[in-house]
């Protein structure tokens, strides 16, 4: 947070809570969201501008990591213990995986943005070797 911009009495703890509240980790006001997964151009709030922070395939990357590590050891808990047909299977964790990736897959996103914003990044960083090297 050495940007000007950003102010530096905001924890890191903080600003993640915010965003995984979907609120702007500046003020904490804000919604950091327009639509289910789109980022405001600024906040409405404070004004901070978060149309520059592209996290791109890393809160679906989070989610997976998440949802996969709930879900399959249900899965496998209920397939030994009880032994349902798959149907069961079907009814019972299809909508369940659905639900618990559309509930955290914004609150992950919002996570991230809260993150790169403190770090000042933007998504356009690059490693590796400099042109021309």
């Amino acid at each position: 947070m050495t940007d000007d911009q950003h102010t530096p009495v905001i924890s890191k703890s903080t600003a993640l809570i915010r965003g995984f509240f979907k609120r702007c980790p500046n003020c904490g006001d804000g919604s950091v969201f327009r639509a289910f997964l789109k980022p405001v151009d600024a906040c409405s709030v404070c004004a901070e501008p978060y149309s520059h922070i592209r996290a791109d395939d890393f809160p679906p990357y989070l989610t997976i990591v998440l949802v996969g590590h709930i879900i399959v050891p249900l899965v496998l808990i209920a397939e030994k213990m009880f032994v349902p047909p798959i149907w069961v299977h079907m009814v019972l964790w299809l909508p369940l995986t659905i639900g618990l990736m559309l509930w955290s897959l914004p609150r992950l996103k919002g996570m991230v943005l809260a993150w790169m914003w403190m770090l000042g990044l933007t998504g356009t960083e690059h490693q590796g070797v400099e042109p021309g090297a």
